[in-house]
């Protein structure tokens, strides 16, 4: 009877819990890699909203397929409308151009660009269902027993779940398998044409020894953040989520660290021993992080000087900082004596472009690639029971159900003309590709084919020219402008706002 009676009672309080963003809960665990064992850890088991933090799913299932051969960093993916249409963070890229496996990696870690994990999605596993389908697969192979994946970039949908310690396990995982890949997680910035594209990671250019990892936000999550650093020999990792802004979870995962470091050969025991939590669904901080403060905070991209709030004092499962610490600086990356951060490092960029490079001629082929013109029609949806055992999938075999999709590129009326012709640039700069890719001129109802173009560069062009017709001359109808749409007021490297 007494048993009884406290699982119902748990099982209120999780419901009640999940129910109600009004709580003090801030999970975080801090491994190390090596020996994997718990250092510290508080609610890691509690399931939660991963944000962007999801892409290192991406990565990781991305490196499997390029371990297995089955796609090359120079593979160009062809970028897709449902790519091309996902809300900020993202690079900007417009359906029809193609991206690099290797940049599309660096944007997608470095800007947290949701676009670009929709690009890799497509290119790993044909359509994003399929590859949701890999990310969970992965997910169940090596141990991460609370998560559960709709989409590659994070963006929020009920259904989408992980936990603080099932990001440890991902993180080491992704360490210890491929540590010929780890400077993509510690790239400081980018640049995109004219674009500096700097990481969103706020311990990249502060933290010494910091390794990288990868940061996350959206409202039901609040700002996410998993850290690796190295120190004397010690390297760690460090989950901390539902920070209320940038810089809380920045100065929490320094503390984090810094503590970690200072208790080096204790244990707690493994991520497997970590016992699971009472709550089945992630609690939704939307109503703490956006709405009371009315509107979603600063993006990941928040002035560096921003202060965080100040710690209750006994709250030290909230906010864990030093209560008064006037001489205790974190590592360098707070001010003494106040909770600001210092200013980062200068970071030498690294170049980026969207379009093919000198190899891609060669590398294999991306998986919407081989099927005809392929996108994604929507994200996976319900939980799928799978096989823990299987291989890493090859482009175009195994559990890929692609289904070739009209053309991808809906295209206003064209015909030939003389020299240059020019198209419209979608909102937002973008690098321009060094290839072009050719598009046929539109034919005119009732009209026989129009002569080829003359010889140059040549790409749709909004406005409708004559094309030849016999025995009478017929023109295409001029296309009504489209109306841009206003863009939506958009939470960091996560979801348009709700």
């Amino acid at each position: 009877m007494i048993r009884r009676l406290a699982c119902a009672f748990a099982a209120l309080a999780a419901s009640l819990i999940a129910a109600s963003g009004a709580f003090a809960m801030a999970p975080y665990v801090v491994v190390d890699v090596n020996s994997g064992r718990v250092l510290m850890a508080e609610d890691a088991t509690v399931p939660w909203y991963p944000a962007s933090v999801t892409k290192l799913m991406t990565v990781y299932v991305t490196l499997r397929q390029l371990k297995a051969g089955a796609i090359g960093l120079e593979t160009p993916i062809p970028v897709s409308r449902v790519a091309a249409s996902v809300p900020p963070s993202k690079i900007g890229v417009r359906p029809g151009q193609e991206v690099t496996l290797d940049n599309a990696l660096k944007m997608l870690l470095v800007k947290s660009a949701n676009d670009m994990a929709v690009v890799i999605a497509e290119g790993v596993g044909g359509t994003v269902e399929n590859f949701a389908d890999m990310m969970n697969r992965e997910a169940q192979r090596i141990g991460m027993r609370e998560s559960h994946f709709v989409n590659p970039n994070g963006l929020f949908v009920e259904g989408q779940q992980t936990s603080a310690r099932d990001m440890a396990v991902l993180a080491r995982q992704l360490l210890v398998e491929f540590p010929e890949y780890a400077h993509y997680f510690n790239i400081g910035a980018l640049q995109l044409g004219k674009r500096v594209l700097k990481n969103t990671n706020g311990l990249i250019g502060r933290y010494p020894g910091i390794e990288g990892m990868k940061t996350g936000f959206i409202c039901a999550s609040g700002f996410n953040l998993v850290a690796v650093a190295s120190r004397n020999g010690q390297r760690l990792i460090a989950v901390v989520f539902g920070a209320s802004s940038n810089a809380e979870r920045t100065l929490r995962a320094a503390d984090m660290l810094d503590r970690g470091f200072s208790k080096w050969g204790s244990s707690m025991g493994t991520l497997d021993g970590l016992p699971a939590s009472a709550i089945s669904s992630p609690p939704n901080m939307r109503e703490d992080v956006c709405v009371r403060r009315k509107g979603a905070p600063p993006s990941e991209e928040e002035a560096d000087s921003a202060v965080v709030a100040s710690a209750s004092q006994g709250d030290e499962g909230r906010v864990l900082l030093p209560g008064g610490a006037a001489t205790m600086s974190l590592s360098g990356v707070r001010v003494p004596g106040t909770r600001n951060l210092i200013p980062r490092a200068e970071f030498e960029p690294i170049p980026v472009a969207i379009g093919r490079t000198a190899g891609s001629a060669t590398a294999p082929v991306a998986a919407n690639a081989t099927q005809g013109k392929t996108t994604a029609t929507a994200y996976a949806g319900d939980k799928k029971v799978i096989d823990p055992n299987a291989e890493p999938v090859e482009a175009g075999a195994g559990p890929l159900k692609i289904k070739p999709q009209p053309t991808q590129l809906s295209l206003t009326p064209a015909a030939k003309a003389k020299g240059k012709q020019t198209a419209k640039a979608a909102p937002g700069e973008v690098h321009k590709a060094k290839g072009k890719t050719a598009v046929a001129p539109a034919k005119a109802k009732h009209a026989t084919p129009a002569k080829p173009a003359a010889k140059g560069k040549s790409v749709a062009s909004p406005t409708a020219t004559k094309a030849k017709a016999a025995p009478a001359k017929a023109t295409a109808a001029k296309p009504a402008p489209a109306k841009p749409k206003a863009p939506a007021a958009a939470d960091s490297d996560g979801e348009a706002a709700q």
